[in-house]
């Protein structure tokens, strides 16, 4: 008899996992949802907008009181960090019949394609979407330059 085993679990994990690098590998969010595991360390969800003056994010953070979180730039890193809270300590954990929404801390860093001006940064929190506003910094902003003839 041979001394091979094999185990279903163990075969599912390990193509759970390279079907985890190849989709990180090419930036691919689309199965990250039902992924277990995979949309937890991208809180809050991201969306990042360009113009000549200045970087526009918007981050989802539904459910969270505004004065929870916090944002830091340095240079062209963004930090978006702040607290959850989760279901009220008024009610039983025997009475919660599903508890599907995550609590607890949270923090995410992206680097910004640019350095921008950290003074000029300003932040809104509207129906649970944060909208930041990050202008360039004045050396990342496009120059024209003139073509001289002769």
């Amino acid at each position: 008899m041979s001394s091979f085993s094999w185990s279903v679990i163990d075969e599912m994990e390990r193509m759970k996992a390279e079907l985890d690098r190849v989709l990180n590998g090419l930036n691919y969010s689309g199965f990250r949802s039902v992924l277990p595991g995979s949309s937890a360390r991208r809180y809050p969800l991201l969306n990042v907008a360009d113009d000549r003056e200045e970087f526009v994010v918007d981050a989802l953070v539904p459910g969270v009181e505004p004065a929870s979180i916090s944002i830091t730039v340095a240079g062209d890193q963004l930090h978006v960090g702040g607290e959850r809270l989760s279901i009220s300590e008024k009610v039983k954990s025997e009475a919660i019949h599903r508890s599907e929404r995550p609590a607890g801390k949270f923090s995410r860093s992206i680097t910004l394609p640019a350095e921008v001006d950290p003074e000029k940064v300003t932040a809104n929190c509207n129906n649970g979407l944060i909208r930041i506003r990050l202008p360039k910094s004045e050396r990342a902003k496009p120059k024209a330059i003139d073509v001289k003839v002769g």
